[in-house]
């Protein structure tokens, strides 16, 4: 840890200044209270000016230390029943309002990329950024051609910033497996795929082609709208503007008279087709990416900005997810650990029916409840200490999934407090169940892959004597591979009978040659020590000819 030593002292330093400390709840044991203790020791803690009294401390903080606390900040935003109102009113700032760097850098990064002047790349170049986030910043423009456009720039030394803070949560996630009992949470690797998912944020080429796909995925789709693409590089993007309010100005809706009921379900529609039908999902959909339409107040449609983090899932942790979900919308919590066995996400001999009642219990309250009534961190809290109970592994490539069902659901609960999910997600889920793997899609499975059965019909004799005669291969090798295991066992057996005798022998002419030298309580005559001696190396070299 002495490697991050400097950023550590940052961390302290900045925490003390603002005051975090206060925020935080009454320290449950006496390390606790050591740790708060310590930030109060810093003299900046002392001499903390205005700053560190007011809501905004929590924003300044955060944009002090850079990407990865943005980063959080920016989710905590989402989360309306963490923090008071005034404080996530200033982290909703960090969704697009981080102090921007200096235009003059970012001219100089887009002529770089584009090996253009801006003269001859743009019409029309805006000094005054349309936004600032922790990874990049944001300028419009107007193409030769007349389109308006918005052009995306890497904030300089971002991915440095993200691999420092990165470094030193590796770190203490190692210290904290050696130190606890973590099998079913393999931190360590979760950090390092959280590390890959944050610098992949800081290759704009890399989020214009996942812009495409997603935009290809939604193409003249009344729920959802993707901005064009027209360049990407490792530094610069440049898409189409759109005209759109952001998902959080209310005022507007009211204004308007959009309808948030039909808003909200939307968005809940987006996420499952993103998930189940195109295992492509949008995985930062906080509110700084997330737009609305305003030309039919009636029938709003989404537009998905910022699309560097997507996720996707293996395809039976696709079909893993959908049945749990389906399971407990109809309450079938046998079904549901049934299915979590399957996937081998509970150890064999696990207790199946004591997990079916404590999911129950944690869970059955809510299903009936509205978004709005619907706590899940205390769900997932609840999930993780079951984990660790019963030793039940947590795949991974679920985090980005679970981040995006948080942002999912904060913005449910914003839009439209009454929003049924479960009655809304059943038939999405009903029916991606039927194309998956109904009648229909059995169907069509046989009628794919009927063409290339028959075409293989031919070599079906061959394949068949080739496989057989493979097999027997095999018996034949797995044959020899045990006699050769029962001989070693054999020979192992025999060496310790050898190394019993050959010490046996050396351990008595050791005593005899001893006795006989008076060093022993008892006496030998002289000649013995010769005898000793004899039988000691006899037996030695016995032992050794034997190997």
């Amino acid at each position: 840890m002495m490697q991050h030593l400097p950023r550590l002292l940052v961390l302290w330093r900045v925490f003390a200044r603002y005051r975090l400390d206060t925020l935080l709840p009454p320290p449950p044991n006496a390390l606790a209270r050591v740790v708060l203790l310590a930030f109060r020791l810093h003299p900046a803690w002392w001499f903390a000016g205005a700053n560190a009294h007011g809501p905004e401390r929590i924003r300044l903080a955060f944009e002090e230390l850079g990407p990865l606390f943005i980063k959080l900040g920016q989710l905590i935003a989402t989360r309306r029943d963490l923090l008071p109102p005034a404080m996530l009113d200033e982290l909703v700032k960090l969704q697009e309002n981080v102090p921007p760097f200096a235009v003059s850098d970012a001219k100089a990064i887009v002529e770089r990329e584009l090996k253009l002047p801006l003269s001859e790349a743009f019409s029309r170049f805006d000094d005054a950024p349309l936004a600032a986030a922790s990874i990049a910043q944001v300028h419009t423009g107007a193409l030769r051609d007349g389109r308006e456009v918005i052009i995306k720039v890497l904030r300089p030394g971002v991915a440095e910033r993200i691999r420092t803070d990165m470094a030193l949560l590796k770190s203490l996630a190692e210290v904290i497996e050696q130190r606890l009992d973590l099998r079913v949470i393999p931190l360590t690797r979760i950090v390092n795929d959280y590390e890959r998912t944050l610098l992949d944020e800081t290759d704009l080429a890399l989020e214009a082609d996942n812009t495409r796909q997603l935009r290809a995925n939604f193409v003249g789709s009344p729920l959802f709208y993707v901005p064009e693409v027209y360049q990407g590089s490792r530094e610069v993007m440049i898409a189409e503007r759109i005209e759109g309010v952001p998902i959080n100005d209310h005022a507007t809706f009211d204004r308007l008279g959009i309808d948030r009921e039909r808003l909200a379900e939307k968005g809940l529609t987006i996420f499952f087709t993103q998930v189940f039908r195109d295992n492509f999902f949008h995985a930062d959909m906080h509110p700084g990416n997330v737009y609305v339409e305003t030309g039919n107040p009636s029938d709003p449609r989404f537009i998905g900005l910022d699309c560097a983090i997507v996720g996707t899932l293996p395809s039976e942790d696709q079909l893993t997810i959908a049945q749990i979900l389906l399971s407990l919308i109809q309450r079938d919590f046998g079904q549901l650990v049934r299915v979590a066995a399957t996937a081998g996400w509970i150890p064999a001999g696990a207790p199946l029916d004591v997990i079916s009642r404590e999911v129950r219990r944690l869970v059955e309250p809510v299903l009936s409840k509205s978004i709005d009534d619907v706590q899940l961190a205390p769900i997932l809290a609840g999930l993780l200490d079951m984990s660790r109970t019963h030793g039940l592994h947590i795949p991974p490539q679920l985090v980005l999934l679970l981040k995006t069902l948080i942002h999912i659901e904060g913005l449910g609960r914003e839009l439209y407090p009454a929003l049924d999910i479960w009655s809304l997600a059943k038939p999405l889920l009903t029916q991606w169940m039927n194309d998956r793997i109904g009648p229909k899609a059995l169907l069509k499975r046989i009628k794919e892959d009927t063409p290339i059965l028959l075409a293989g019909l031919p070599e079906l004799p061959q394949l068949i004597f080739d496989a057989l005669s493979q097999q027997r291969l095999q018996g034949q090798w797995q044959r020899r591979q045990l006699d050769a295991l029962v001989h070693l066992q054999a020979d192992l057996r025999r060496g310790r009978q050898h190394d019993f005798i050959a010490w046996l022998g050396i351990l008595s002419g050791g005593v005899m040659a001893l006795a006989s030298t008076h060093a022993l309580p008892w006496n030998a005559p002289p000649a013995l020590l010769g005898w000793g001696i004899a039988l000691a190396a006899v037996s030695a070299f016995w032992r050794i000819t034997r190997r």
